[in-house]
């Protein structure tokens, strides 16, 4: 058993300074006494940081980003996953949700990193040589010819199964959603290298993929996620007609909405809203879409997602305490509490007897966020 003293505990509702004990059995109550059979535990002076949940992140393209540290420097796949495994719990993340995709249209890079992600994952995850606790999140490219294929090649596996908690819809042609401004998504090509006509060619190409396999495939991932119990989300939403027609399809996710309008109109349909930690780290989206703070002044947020940075989720939850915007309780629930309620991880995501001991060490420096100790399941990982 450990024991932790000289701590600030972040409860659902206020921060206490006071005791914790905890071991791989879960945690106690905090403040509780602990039994004299229990005397030998080891103490940790806290020096009066704070003890938080473990972050959960619904969530991460990390992943990709370690197996392509630079275009066409491609990394070993096992490799990869271990090096994203280990940021994300350095980060304090000690669920993670990793999200690959299903489908790509710019070529392969995303469709191999699935297939051998969910590999290494549930490989990795029965060797124990992960830190953080892995969970499947599919992204499913509606307009990808390839996106039902990809995802039977999960369903033949029951390890994969087991770890799919969540699937999000996604259409990332120009025109649509992050990429309704089609002069930016053209100059972001040419950006690439892209000639004119290669562009043209493409979003042709792209716009008959669509036509020919959008509504196909979202049926299809609707009608398993419902069979299954897999909690569904939408992807990117800008149009308040694109929210209502997802709630009546059953998706209570809105993730990364990209419009002050399309946020507003999940929240009144009681869907939860999921926005972009680097989003409030940054002070704005990268693609010139929504700020998150607003979306969180507005009291529209329920989570946040890393996206693509780990350390995002803790250091956004601490912005939007030194802008006032909330207090320490209501920030560290946008990236433990309000996840694992979402996704149904009731065992997780807040301090409280019985619960998973997933706990980070948080100091303040300056303002920022220092991660001191990470515990996954009782036992230290960073």
């Amino acid at each position: 058993m450990t024991l932790l003293t000289n701590a600030r505990i972040v409860l659902p509702c206020s921060v206490v300074e006071t005791e914790l004990h905890f071991s791989a059995d879960g945690l106690s109550a905090p403040g509780a006494i602990v039994p004299a059979a229990s005397t030998d535990a080891t103490v940790i002076d806290c020096a009066g940081d704070y003890i938080i949940p473990g972050i959960i992140d619904l969530h991460t393209d990390n992943l990709e980003r370690q197996v392509l540290p630079r275009v066409n420097a491609r990394w070993p796949s096992r490799s990869a996953f271990l090096a994203h495994d280990a940021q994300c719990a350095v980060a304090g993340v000690t669920t993670v949700f990793d999200s690959l995709s299903l489908g790509d249209i710019n070529g392969r890079d995303r469709i191999q990193t699935y297939e051998e992600g969910i590999r290494d994952l549930v490989e990795l995850s029965e060797a124990g040589a992960l830190r953080a606790d892995h969970l499947l999140h599919f992204r499913c490219e509606l307009i990808a010819p390839d996106m039902q294929p990809l995802f039977e090649m999960a369903l033949h596996d029951p390890r994969m199964t087991a770890l799919l908690r969540l699937a999000s819809l996604m259409d990332h042609s120009p025109g649509v959603g992050q990429y309704a401004d089609i002069a930016r998504w053209r100059a972001g090509r040419a950006k690439e290298g892209m000639t004119e006509a290669e562009i043209d060619a493409m979003q042709a190409r792209v716009a008959a993929e669509r036509a020919h396999h959008l509504e196909a495939n979202r049926a299809y991932v609707i009608e398993y996620c419902r069979a299954h119990g897999i909690t569904l989300a939408s992807h990117d939403d800008r149009l308040e007609e694109e929210v209502a027609r997802n709630h009546e399809d059953g998706i209570t996710i809105a993730e990364f909405p990209v419009s002050l309008a399309a946020a507003r109109g999940a929240h009144a349909l009681g869907m939860d809203v999921i926005a972009g930690a680097p989003n409030i780290v940054r002070g704005g989206s990268h693609s010139g879409n929504v700020n998150a703070i607003d979306l969180i002044r507005a009291g529209l947020v329920t989570a946040l997602a890393s996206d693509y940075v780990p350390s995002a989720m803790l250091e956004a939850a601490f912005a939007c305490v030194a802008q006032e915007i909330l207090p320490v309780p209501e920030a560290i629930a946008l990236v433990t509490d309000g996840p694992a309620r979402i996704v149904g991880l009731h065992d997780r995501g807040r301090i409280e007897a019985g619960r998973r001991a997933d706990l980070v060490q948080v100091r303040l420096y300056d303002g920022l966020p220092v991660i001191r100790r990470v515990w996954v399941g009782g036992h230290r990982v960073v």
